[in-house]
């Protein structure tokens, strides 16, 4: 892969690193407990609340796991293995890596594993 392409994607994960780091600070706020003070919730609001929550803290953790593959990818980037299944070392396809710049695994190697979660 050329020194051009890498910088765009270098760019392009950047980017995506700090939208999904402002969404965080801006949703630390939803992840909160919450209050179980009956007299001022009611208790289907309270449960609209706790529904929230739990899909809130959802949101932040698979924000987290897809800030640690963007790090991981910039790694890849520095090192000189981008492009590269980080499994069986074969190069990853271009259409993959413009679809989801960070995918650590080719196809295949992704495919065994998904089929293994299975």
């Amino acid at each position: 892969m050329n020194s051009d392409r890498l910088e765009t994607i270098r760019a392009t994960l950047l980017l995506r690193q700090q939208e999904l780091q402002e969404q965080a600070r801006a949703g630390a706020e939803d992840e909160k407990p919450v209050e179980l003070d009956q007299q001022r919730v009611g208790r289907l609001s309270r449960m609209d609340a706790m529904q929230a929550q739990a899909m809130s803290s959802e949101i932040g953790r698979r924000r987290e796991v897809e800030l640690a593959r963007i790090g991981s990818a910039l790694g890849r980037i520095d090192s000189g293995d981008y492009g590269y299944c980080v499994r069986c070392e074969e190069e990853i396809g271009e259409k993959r890596l413009e679809i989801d710049p960070a995918a650590p695994l080719c196809v295949d190697c992704a495919q065994r594993s998904e089929n293994r979660g299975r």
